[in-house]
């Protein structure tokens, strides 16, 4: 009897840390992304669309600030998850690319910005207790970890356009047509 009364109570119990977790969000990240998106929101309506979209276009079409500049910019502003909104402002052919150098940044930027993703803190904190116990300096890690993340995402995304660009074609793709459209 006490078997079945304790893997009740477990089960139970995982419906219950899902439900504060949930709590959570609606409490707090949900509020905070609404927010977000609505000053995000307010500003580019205020600058104008079509000036963003003008402003965005140049930074993008340089294949090293659309892979450098554009994600620690997004990451660093709107942190983790808001900053994939920035995507918007991107060109078709370059969105799969420019995601992957994006969500390859939320790490990296983590210990000289925590703001940017406090969900990978956890991970940073944890290595730099390493460099603590070897009386290392763990703003020289912070600096290592942003320079390595700048270098990594500039490499995934030169790579993850290449293959982009190769499937699309593969598939009959064509990203003017689309681009065109206004879609």
């Amino acid at each position: 009897m006490d078997l079945l009364s304790n893997f009740a109570e477990h089960f139970i119990g995982v419906f219950k840390a899902g439900g504060e977790t949930f709590m959570g969000y609606v409490t707090g990240i949900i509020p905070l992304l609404i927010c977000l998106m609505t000053f995000v929101t307010a500003i580019v309506k205020f600058i104008g669309e079509e000036r963003v979209d003008k402003f965005m276009n140049k930074i993008t079409n340089n294949v090293i600030t659309r892979y450098t500049i554009f994600p620690v910019v997004a990451v660093f502003i709107l942190a983790n998850p808001m900053c994939y909104s920035f995507i918007r402002f991107v060109r078709e052919r370059y969105k799969p690319a420019v995601y992957d150098a994006v969500v390859s940044f939320v790490h990296p930027i983590t210990g000289l910005f925590p703001h940017a993703n406090g969900g990978e803190l956890f991970v940073y904190l944890g290595i730099a207790e390493g460099f603590n116990k070897l009386g290392i300096s763990t703003g020289s890690l912070a600096i290592r970890y942003l320079i390595a993340g700048v270098v990594v995402i500039f490499i995934r995304g030169i790579i993850t356009e290449r293959l982009t660009m190769y499937m699309a074609k593969r598939q009959g793709v064509n990203f003017d047509e689309i681009e065109n459209r206004g879609d």
